[in-house]
């Protein structure tokens, strides 16, 4: 049984920011997580045909569809740099299986009866792309942007969200659907207690300024843009041309998973699913939902201006230590303030300090003591249980989407091996020419070596430098791993 792991794709209506990358790099690590015990694609991509894009691309003067592509390389290229491990990126404006995916959801919608016509005059949030009500407003302005909406009048087409309250509600509170974290999950099943309206899913070409996918059979309306960009998780599927690849990863046995930020919970636990029960195909098994990252206490966003460049961080700190600081500091529920101190101090005292430290003592002593050859022996086993014991709690963790706990498993094989050689003193059996050393430096290789393989998923790159560190007869000699961040 395989996993089928998406994030959400972006507006490209700005440069890609730290948030996004946090998703990204959860993401990976779950899809390397999830390949130890079978088969993963993990999708990616950008949402091209959004107002927020045209109004952006109007501002810089290019025109729309180059604009798009400009930005849109910037997020895709974010693969190199994060050392993720995606497999297919989907372009909504240019891959040519998305339009044909998103008009057999709306006509397979449409056949079910859940598609209608009608007159609509609302608040409308470009920044969000939705319609608000007045009493979800904060003093009148947009809860997520702080920005006043528009008045919005015009004809649309409407999908009936209302007529799937109750098996929204059942799915959820049970089995059918997991949001984690379980603040999130009681969130939508509020939300859904509060009264399920239908909503607009079309703009007028006009409003939309001709950019978007054509409603099929009505020329003039546009589909809306997140009833379009929610279709990316099965038209990347080839889902409009019954490919292969949708009966493998979403109408097949696999588990179905999403990672999304918490300004998108309800689009994808009340929206989609209820586009999905209106199709008549399968739900997502899993929703798991990340907070937000702030700047010095202010969101990290491209509306509001407030951004922190992933691309620029990794140049100037490396990919391990930014990935390392998103996976160790980020928690569970509730958001994460970034700073560049707090960066560098993660990175030096437990890359720098606590891994490099451990893996440059271990192997100098190797070869010190043994001509860089491991001893052929059976090690104490002080350390053993620990390295045994990594796996299961690092699944656990992951499987209840808890970063954190994930890598506290990994490294408390680090820090007790380090505390082992303190506590044990190898440079002193050496001297006395003690038998015991051969098990004690088998040992810390062994640890060495577990923490290589149950850190992959999480810094591909730096447990690969510690894997082939620890490998070989004789082993390499011994060389920086993790250099010092000032």
């Amino acid at each position: 049984m395989g996993s089928y792991i998406t994030t959400t794709i972006p507006y490209v209506n700005a440069r890609p920011h730290l948030g996004f990358a946090l998703e990204l790099v959860q993401a990976d690590v779950l899809a390397r997580h999830r390949r130890r015990d079978g088969a993963v694609r993990f999708q990616a991509g950008t949402d091209d045909n959004s107002l927020k894009n045209v109004l952006a691309a109007e501002a810089a003067g290019e025109a729309v569809q180059e604009y798009v592509d400009r930005l849109a390389a910037e997020f895709v290229g974010l693969a190199g740099p994060l050392s993720l491990s995606v497999d297919d990126v989907i372009r909504t404006s240019r891959d040519p299986r998305h339009r044909t995916g998103v008009e057999r959801l709306w006509r397979a919608c449409a056949e079910s009866g859940d598609l209608y016509r009608r007159h609509y005059e609302g608040l409308y949030c470009v920044g969000c792309e939705q319609f608000y009500g007045e009493g979800e407003l904060v003093d009148g302005l947009c809860p997520e942007h702080g920005t006043v909406p528009q008045q919005v009048s015009e004809e649309n087409w409407f999908f009936r969200l209302s007529r799937y309250a109750g098996r929204l509600h059942d799915l959820i509170s049970g089995s059918g659907l997991r949001i984690e974290p379980a603040e999130r999950r009681n969130e939508v099943l509020s939300f859904i207690a509060g009264g399920l309206e239908d909503f607009s899913v079309s703009r007028s070409v006009e409003r939309a300024r001709g950019w978007g996918i054509p409603v099929p059979d009505d020329p003039d309306q546009v589909i809306y843009v997140w009833w379009d960009a929610l279709g990316n998780y099965i038209t990347a599927l080839d889902y409009g041309r019954d490919g292969a690849d949708f009966e493998r990863w979403w109408a097949g046995d696999g588990r179905r998973v999403h990672l999304a930020g918490k300004g998108v919970l309800r689009f994808h636990a009340v929206y989609w699913p209820a586009m999905l029960l209106s199709a008549g195909l399968p739900l997502p098994d899993e929703i798991l939902v990340h907070g937000y990252l702030t700047a010095n206490g202010r969101k990290i966003s491209k509306s509001a201006g407030v951004t922190v460049d992933p691309v620029a961080l990794v140049q100037d700190y490396g990919v391990d230590a930014v990935r390392w600081w998103l996976l160790r500091e980020v928690p569970k529920a509730g958001d994460a303030d970034f700073t560049v101190e707090r960066l560098v101090s993660r990175a030096n005292d437990e890359l720098a300090n606590g891994l490099g430290n451990l893996v440059n003592r271990v192997v100098s002593m190797v070869h010190r003591y043994r001509d860089g050859v491991v001893p052929a022996c059976e090690a104490p086993g002080e350390l053993g249980e620990l390295c045994r014991e990594a796996p299961d709690l690092v699944d656990a963790a992951l499987d209840d989407f808890d970063f954190r706990r994930a890598t506290s498993a990994v490294w408390r094989i680090v820090d007790e091996a380090n505390r082992y050689i303190n506590r044990v003193r190898p440079w002193e059996l050496a001297k006395a020419e003690d038998p015991r050393l051969d098990g004690v430096l088998a040992e810390l290789v062994n640890a060495c070596r577990a923490v290589a393989g149950a850190l992959e998923p999480f810094l591909p790159d730096a447990a690969g430098r510690v894997a082939r560190q620890c490998a070989g007869e004789p082993l390499p000699p011994p060389s920086p791993l993790f250099r010092r961040l000032g």
